[in-house]
């Protein structure tokens, strides 16, 4: 496929969930909803295995402008010259929402454009982004079965309008359409939990869920615009677009001007605190986590899933997207001292309690909040090996938490929600099901050839880098490494308690039976793309790489500003 078709296929990819969604919600049966839903969602993952296939080796072999920091390829509206045919700017778009006030024509950073754009586009950072939004799909659909009766259509239609929602945040490379996907992701979660939730505190952890992450994405858009009108109060250039406001502020901080360097100081760190306050929400970070565990317990399986697996990446992307390349200087001198130890906090605090809980689904998600937290530690060593370790940890984690939930979602649908000292020894009664959930539980302990450990060995390796003066010790990568250990003694304790010994089980009135065929094809794509990931990262590290590099090369220009 050549760009052009690569252009209105990534636009296929955003709509096609939109419309799945309000097809959906308007059936006249909502018997049809599920079996519609499953050739929705496989439909959009063949069109983005098409996108990935073909653009993939693009992103790997292009040339990326040493001057840029964002380049976005196959950009949906691109400008084209009615005479000669050809593109006049490949990397932005004519696709314009609301024009504020005209930028000057300058071209070191572009053309005249309106303030605000429908500006999307695929690179390294954000291409297995989207696969996995798209991948996760189907099981998610898969594993509802017959448990969603009441309003089925509007609870899949609210799942396709929260991918939709998803996938924009991964694909925007405008600053208000990337808040405006970022804040739409709260819209069908608050209905989700809320209406089909498990328990009588569903409502609550959904208010809370809700407004928890909209006071985080409020600080997140303070430190936005902040950036914007500081940019422009200097050149009188109103912009939204990320990569050209990258790439402005990069030659700003270049400057020798004593002044400039203390004003742009003083932007950087105050737009860094605002934007790391709205994404540690997001992620999870301690001591912003508090919505999670009522939100992952209360909510459907499958909702959870999707919590796990997705939401939780965008408060890591928006780190590598937004806060490094617009505050590279405040990363350097905050990032490892504030967002470090939150994250070294977060890998220990979320290990001990993972530990102690007796549900299966909170303990999945203090071990969530734990492996953020060295996927944010990670990031903010702000070299390569650290953020292509972390974007590839994004994916890695969202296969197999995702996968985790999954199976978790199974069980409490043959037992119902039962603490762990419930159960041992299902082994003996449900040998598939054990064994899917063995392969899961050392992919995420990090077992060598299952997916985790190149990640997490990436991330290891990240944190020996002196370059960054901010990290006198490595006291980081010790307790980082620690926390290796504690999410293997947590996950192998549970696996013992709950799979091994003597049969104990709580009484059901009907029988309980293994996988079904449903059930495994749910289940086995995920343990097999964690088994491909493990044997055969470094397609992934491919297309990854170019962008990484074009932003490491903004830290390193801030490190020998420093």
């Amino acid at each position: 496929m050549n760009a052009d078709q690569l252009r209105i296929l990534l636009l296929v990819i955003l709509g096609l969930p939109l419309v799945a969604g309000v097809v959906i919600a308007l059936l006249p049966r909502a018997s049809l909803a599920r079996p519609l839903s499953i050739g929705l969602a496989l439909l959009h993952l063949v069109l983005t295995g098409v996108l990935v296939g073909f653009a993939a080796p693009q992103l790997v072999n292009r040339e990326i402008d040493p001057k840029v920091v964002f380049q976005p390829e196959f950009v949906p509206g691109v400008a084209v010259n009615p005479t000669t045919g050809e593109i006049n700017f490949p990397h932005k778009t004519t696709f314009n929402l609301i024009g504020l006030s005209p930028i000057p024509a300058d071209t070191s950073v572009g053309g005249i454009f309106p303030a605000i754009q429908f500006y999307i586009g695929l690179d390294g950072i954000n291409i297995w982004l989207v696969a996995l939004t798209s991948v996760m799909m189907v099981p998610v659909i898969l594993m509802i079965g017959n448990s969603i009766q009441d309003r089925a259509n509007k609870f899949y239609a609210w799942l396709f309008l929260l991918q939709t929602a998803i996938l924009g945040v991964f694909l925007s490379f405008d600053l208000i359409l990337f808040y405006v996907f970022f804040e739409l992701t709260l819209i069908p979660l608050f209905f989700l939990i809320g209406q089909w939730g498990n328990g009588a505190g569903r409502r609550d952890a959904a208010r809370k869920f809700f407004l928890y992450t909209l006071a985080g994405s409020l600080l997140t858009l303070v430190g936005a615009i902040g950036i914007v009108l500081s940019v422009y109060s200097q050149t009188k250039l109103l912009t939204f677009s990320i990569p050209e406001l990258a790439q402005y502020l990069r030659q700003a901080y270049a400057t020798l001007d004593p002044a400039q360097h203390a004003y742009w100081w003083n932007v950087q760190t105050f737009s860094f605190l605002m934007l790391v306050a709205g994404f540690a929400v997001k992620i999870p970070l301690i001591p912003f986590h508090s919505w999670l565990p009522s939100a992952y317990s209360e909510a459907p399986a499958s909702v959870t899933v999707l919590l796990s697996a997705l939401l939780a990446k965008m408060g890591t992307f928006g780190l590598v997207r937004i806060c490094f390349p617009f505050t590279p200087d405040a990363t350097l001198h905050l990032g490892m001292p504030l967002l470090g130890l939150l994250g070294v906090i977060g890998i220990v605090f979320g290990a001990l309690c993972a530990y102690a809980q007796t549900d299966l689904k909170r303990m999945i998600a203090y071990s969530s909040i734990s492996h953020l937290g060295f996927c944010v530690l990670a990031l903010v060593a702000f070299n390569t090996e650290g953020m292509s370790g972390g974007i590839l940890h994004m994916v890695n984690h969202g296969l197999s938490t995702g996968a985790l939930f999954v199976l978790v979602g199974l069980m409490v649908d043959r037992y119902g929600s039962q603490p762990m000292d419930s159960f041992s020894g299902l082994w003996n009664k449900l040998p598939v099901f054990t064994f899917f959930m063995i392969v899961m539980t050392l992919a995420s302990v990090g077992l060598p050839g299952l997916n985790n450990f190149v990640s997490e060995m990436l991330m290891l390796g990240s944190l020996f880098d002196l370059q960054n003066k901010s990290m006198t010790s490595l006291t980081f990568a010790i307790l980082a490494g620690f926390g290796i250990f504690l999410s293997a003694w947590y996950m192998l304790t549970m696996i013992q308690r709950v799979f091994f010994g003597p049969l104990r089980e709580p009484d059901m009135t009907k029988p309980v039976t293994d996988l079904n065929r449903r059930e495994w094809l749910t289940i086995a794509p995920l343990g097999v793309l964690c088994l491909v990931l493990g044997l055969f990262p470094q397609p992934v590290l491919n297309v990854i790489n170019k962008d990484v590099e074009a932003l490491s090369k903004v830290a390193d220009e801030a490190r020998a500003r420093q």
